[in-house]
């Protein structure tokens, strides 16, 4: 696994931070609005590319290139040995952001637009880049299904290696949407939390009663997987195996989340991972910390869990890093994994009175807490359009 997140770049060390109850918010300021909580991820890209070849790669590209070569590292893969085999799957929400922000700027401010504008801006300008930065020769495909885009990725990526397709996949996803553009947006669609006046890191708090919406975060994160049966010689052991996965749609609204898909997700999961809801120990939760989606997760959580449902340990990530849209699904199916090695449970971080709508689960809070025997887990990602995606992983 391989990371670039706001809490650092180091996934043992930003899952530290997380078990601590870190945040990474800080106050950021545009013209035209008001103060906003955001949490930034710092990277170096230079080991990768040279500073010409920065000149013309989106911020977003850079780092899902450092997040993907980190995740090869990290498994052994200093390149490949019949690139044709492998397969590359990248989910992003937005795509080159910040390069179409700084091309409409330019445009309405009769300013010189960038000759590289359009395939730096492309919504698979990413993985374009780890392709060629990295020799990949299999399918490089893009995901773009808003806040679930990289779980996706993942899923058709295991989907794609149980079909022989490939290999081994790389699959993740990437985010760099910090620009006024974006920002202003978000704003006027009245989904962002406040800049908290008191403490900027309490800015976003999932199913807390005061909740006032979500954060916006940056970053990368990819996986290698591999099927069992070709990792049996590996030198390096596996870290957690992906047990099943499941892609379901509302049908019902654009923006507006629904219980009854959410369920419905939630039952294909578990029956891909023939897995009872009770055999599952924790569940890193979508979690955004908006007054419609938090109760919504929650009931459906709920509906499927029936008894088992004060048991099932649950928490968002988002409260302490913010929420990465496209990439969101890939690195907290990192802390999914991280759960299952360490026994360790990460908070929600800043919560403390729980929405009553919220009530019923086993939320995480304070320093979080220990769980040795964990053996699986669940990660949920709920999107605009009503696509919905849940990544269960079970301990290696």
């Amino acid at each position: 696994m391989g990371i670039v997140s706001p809490l650092g770049n180091s996934v043992d060390a930003a899952w530290a931070r997380l078990l601590q109850g870190e945040s990474a918010f800080e106050r950021m300021q545009c013209e035209g609005l008001p103060d906003l909580p955001v949490a930034r991820a710092s990277f170096d890209v230079s080991p990768y590319l040279g500073k010409l070849q920065q000149v013309g790669t989106e911020r977003v590209s850079q780092m899902a290139l450092v997040a993907a070569r980190q995740a090869m590292a990290d498994a052994g893969l200093a390149s490949w040995a019949e690139p044709e085999r492998v397969g590359l799957y990248v989910g992003t929400g937005m795509g080159g952001a910040a390069t179409m922000d700084a091309g409409y700027a330019a445009l309405y401010g009769g300013s010189r637009i960038h000759p590289l504008t359009v395939p730096a801006g492309m919504v698979n300008g990413a993985a374009a880049v780890i392709a060629l930065h990295t020799g990949v020769r299999g399918p490089v495909l893009t995901y773009a299904v808003a806040c679930a885009s990289s779980a996706v990725a993942i899923a058709e990526a295991a989907h794609a290696l149980r079909r022989g397709e490939v290999d081994i996949a790389l699959a993740g996803g990437a985010e760099a949407l910090l620009v006024r553009g974006t920002l202003a947006a978000w704003h006027a669609l009245r989904a962002l939390a406040p800049a908290d006046e008191a403490d900027i890191a309490r800015s976003c708090r999932p199913f807390a009663r005061e909740r006032s919406g979500l954060a916006l975060g940056e970053g990368s994160a990819f996986l290698v997987l591999k099927r069992e049966s070709d990792s049996a010689g590996d030198s390096r052991a596996p870290l957690a195996w992906l047990a099943g996965s499941a892609m379901r749609c509302d049908a019902v609204h654009l923006t507006n989340p629904d219980a009854r898909g959410q369920a419905a997700t939630l039952r294909a999961a578990l029956a891909a991972s023939q897995l009872a809801p009770a055999d599952i120990g924790y569940c890193n939760a979508h979690g955004t910390g908006t007054v419609a989606g938090d109760p919504v997760e929650c009931e459906a959580l709920r509906q499927v869990w029936g008894d088992a449902a004060p048991g099932l340990a649950f928490s968002s990530t988002k409260a302490a890093h913010g929420h990465l849209l496209g990439a969101a699904g890939a690195l907290e199916a990192v802390w999914t994994v991280q759960a299952l090695r360490t026994g360790e449970l990460p908070p929600t971080h800043g919560l403390a009175e729980i929405d009553p709508a919220c009530a019923g689960l086993g939320h995480v809070l304070g320093p979080g807490m220990r769980k040795p025997g964990l053996r699986h887990a669940i990660s949920n990602s709920f999107a605009f359009g009503g696509s919905n995606t849940a990544l269960v992983f079970s301990r290696a």
